[in-house]
């Protein structure tokens, strides 16, 4: 059922992609493939050891043959400085395609089923992140801004969007859209303009497996929810009112007249009973023009039964029906925006992945591409631990990322595996793992 899932045919399906990359050199100077490159370069994010390619130089003089070769299937092993200099003109799109298989095996094998949520829908969010920010360093690719000092900080930004559900601790990154300087645009790229190009991008496509689109309130403007509807997405937005002035004095005007929907429930959480307040209003205007479209608007409070004291407070604006009996599941999923964060982004760069750290910035498309393979690997990681039980009984065992793939860097280093499941094997015997 999981074979196309397997670590194999994973890194037989990136490999693909890698052989389409776009070879700049010129004259007799080809010694390494652009495969091996490419597999080189997500050698090192997979196994998160900056020195694997170098150990596996020491095996092949030892052994005569290496993991680089067993594992990744490389031909040769180019140094860290051939690959940078090979990758920095590859753009970060050419392994977009790449994400999009992944998904798509995901959803041949029924794990995309297991994901579905209010409607039926898969829960995409979209969030910014920072990844690279020097006042030395930087590349035609670039942001920047002024500080106050007079310096200037040059900075990359990306938008990661990820497929998410209540509940599950595992989130499938989808293909990423970099907040970079765009031809013929004066003004600097933002998080907004980057979300609308990968709707454009990926809209049809999604829209076709049913998709609620989730974001921040900064995704809750006209322009874009109209965008949105262009695609054929559904959406659920953070809807702050201090940014939608207008709704809200229509929400107010409701609630004085007595009309505006209200829910009520109590929880309780072990350790002291909660209150669940819910409001919400249909066809309410977006904005405080002609031009304003109507949306569905919802808000929860949470309270502490016995003091008072308010816990969480949210809203939210959606094209879905909210009445009573759909209220909770619709807040429920627009809760779930923060697991962009907290389940990816802070994932990445405080469990082993190192989102932040400068693995080489070159002149054009090398920083992003080298993120990329970062979240590929990510994206690998999750889809093991998702259907490879080996590998889940590992995980679960060592607990941490950073403990995990210290044991992978160890292994590799001195025993010579010939293939990813024998890897795994000894691994769930030398840590008495029962998998039978």
């Amino acid at each position: 059922m999981y074979e196309e899932l397997s670590q194999g045919n994973l890194i037989n399906c990136i490999k693909q992609s890698f052989g389409e990359f776009c070879d700049f050199r010129t004259g007799k100077n080809t010694q390494y493939d652009m495969i091996d490159v490419g597999i080189g370069a997500f050698s090192v994010f997979f196994t998160q050891s900056p020195s694997f390619l170098s150990s596996q130089e020491d095996m092949k003089r030892h052994k005569g043959r290496c993991n680089a070769e067993s594992l990744f299937g490389m031909q040769q092993i180019p140094s860290d400085n051939q690959i940078r200099s090979l990758l920095d003109p590859v753009a970060p799109s050419h392994l977009n395609p790449v994400f999009r298989e992944i998904f798509e095996r995901l959803d041949r094998a029924g794990v995309i089923k297991g994901y579905r949520s209010y409607a039926h829908n898969l829960l995409v969010i979209l969030d910014g992140t920072q990844y690279f920010s020097s006042q030395k360093l930087h590349c035609e690719n670039c942001n920047s801004r002024e500080l106050s000092n007079g310096k200037t900080n040059y900075f990359h930004s990306v938008l990661t969007p990820v497929i998410a559900q209540p509940g599950n601790p595992h989130v499938i990154p989808l293909a990423p859209e970099y907040i970079i300087p765009q031809d013929g645009k004066e003004k600097q790229d933002c998080e907004i303009e980057a979300a609308k190009r990968w709707v454009a991008g990926n809209g049809r496509f999604l829209a076709k497996q049913g998709v609620t689109l989730m974001g921040d309130d900064l995704f809750s403007r006209q322009p874009f929810v109209l965008k949105l509807k262009e695609e054929g997405l559904r959406f659920i937005l953070v809807c702050k009112p201090d940014s939608h002035v207008a709704l809200y004095e229509m929400v107010d005007y409701l609630a004085a007249s007595g009309v505006l929907g209200t829910y009520q429930k109590r929880t309780w959480n072990g350790k002291y009973g909660e209150i669940y307040t819910y409001r919400y209003a249909n066809k309410l205007p977006l904005r405080g023009d002609q031009e304003a479209i109507d949306v569905n608007w919802c808000e929860l409070t949470i309270t502490r039964e016995d003091t008072g004291e308010q816990l969480y407070k949210n809203a939210f604006m959606t094209d879905f029906e909210v009445i009573e009996t759909t209220v909770e599941a619709i807040v429920l999923d627009g809760r779930t925006r923060w697991k962009v964060e907290n389940e990816n982004n802070n994932v990445l760069k405080t469990k082993g992945y190192h989102l932040e750290h400068n693995f080489g910035h070159g002149s054009q498309y090398l920083a992003s591409l080298l993120l990329t393979l970062n979240l590929l690997a990510f994206l690998f990681h999750t889809v093991l631990d998702l259907v490879d039980e080996k590998y889940r009984l590992i995980r679960q065992t060592l607990r941490t990322r950073t403990k995990f793939f210290q044991h992978i860097e160890t292994l590799l280093c001195y025993v010579q595996f010939s293939s990813w499941d024998e890897l795994f094997s000894f691994m769930c015997k030398g840590l008495e793992l029962n998998t039978e």
